[in-house]
């Protein structure tokens, strides 16, 4: 597994990053011999410490974030979100990794005993589609893009960007700043 950890208006020490390190080397366990990249990212933002976790695997994304006032309590709890996105999901997760010839490791779903206690499966359900919506588009630039989004009042907005003649994704996040999603095929 290869880990990268940043720090965003913090200085990330060597205590803190073996933790985070040994935290995020754990979701390993799910997976049999596949190349795992995760990314950490920590920061202090209006007092409280964010930690992002995101983990790749054969083009599946896996992302946990936690605010707490501590910053070991906030990479617990994004590694923990990202468990139960695997426990959740496992049967959709590994019908996926089975399409590009990996699997989950079924080992690590048994009851884990002294490391902690086990996280129980919910009921899986079918994503329900309940509308679908069909429309013609019209190359543009990212801010204007940014704006139609705005108007129409959405959080996300499909185009067509005018200067990479990609299918491009502007989204407001939650910081009130705006991301930009360019797909690579």
């Amino acid at each position: 597994m290869e880990i990268t950890i940043k720090g965003k208006n913090v200085e990330v020490t060597k205590a803190l990053r073996d933790y985070a390190e040994k935290k995020v080397n754990k979701i390993q366990r799910f997976f049999e011999g596949d190349k795992i990249d995760a990314q950490v990212t920590m920061g202090i933002e209006k007092g409280l410490h964010i930690v992002d976790v995101t983990i790749q695997i054969n083009g599946l994304l896996l992302r946990g974030e936690e605010k707490t006032g501590d910053m070991y309590a906030s990479v617990d709890g994004a590694v923990d979100k990202i468990e139960r996105q695997i426990r959740k999901y496992k049967t959709r997760i590994n019908r996926r990794l089975r399409q590009i010839g990996a699997r989950l490791v079924e080992a690590a779903f048994a009851p884990e005993g002294p490391e902690g206690p086990d996280v129980p499966e919910e009921a899986e359900e079918e994503a329900r589609i309940v509308r679908t919506k069909r429309f013609a588009m019209k190359p543009m630039s990212v801010q204007e893009a940014v704006m139609q989004m705005e108007l129409l009042g959405h959080d996300f907005y499909v185009f067509s960007n005018a200067e990479t003649e990609e299918v491009n994704v502007v989204y407001r996040r939650r910081d009130g700043n705006y991301g930009l999603i360019e797909p690579e095929f």
